[in-house]
């Protein structure tokens, strides 16, 4: 099964709009950037923007820019924006729901499965943008070194 990338794709993008504040980013610019398509970056985009974090203009000199203040963001907040992607590619059978062996492990793997996704939502509300951002700021000077 294919990975969903569209979280860590889009947390991409707003580290590099977070770069450059004063000049927006094209669709074509930052699909050259993940070697993907101009329209993929749009739709992607359109629940960031309809969740007010990004802005987009259009024409020459537009594009696509930072409109929320990282430090209220978290990565649960960015995660609803790009649609709640499913977090794991496992999951069970409901070929026989009578069958007492298929309740049996549906049950024990809902339960584990839904209990790792509370970890990892709850997770994901502890960090913002901003942590983000230290983050990236504090390797890349560590890199330059």
């Amino acid at each position: 099964m294919r990975t969903d990338s569209r979280l860590s794709r889009v947390l991409h993008i707003l580290l590099h709009l977070a770069r450059q504040p004063d000049h927006p980013m094209t669709s074509d610019q930052i699909a050259a950037m993940l070697n993907t398509n101009a329209a993929v970056i749009r739709r992607t985009m359109a629940g960031l923007r309809k969740s007010g974090y990004v802005s987009s203009e259009k024409g020459h000199g537009g594009g696509w820019s930072i409109a929320c203040d990282f430090s209220t963001i978290t990565l649960l907040d960015i995660y609803h924006a790009v649609g709640s992607p499913q977090l794991f590619a496992i999951g069970f059978e409901q070929h026989e729901p009578n069958c007492v062996v298929e309740q049996t492990v549906n049950h024990s793997l809902d339960d584990t499965l839904q209990q790792a996704k509370n970890l990892i939502l709850e997770r994901f509300k502890t960090i913002s943008l901003a942590n983000l951002n230290d983050d990236f700021i504090q390797r890349y000077c560590a890199a330059i070194q």
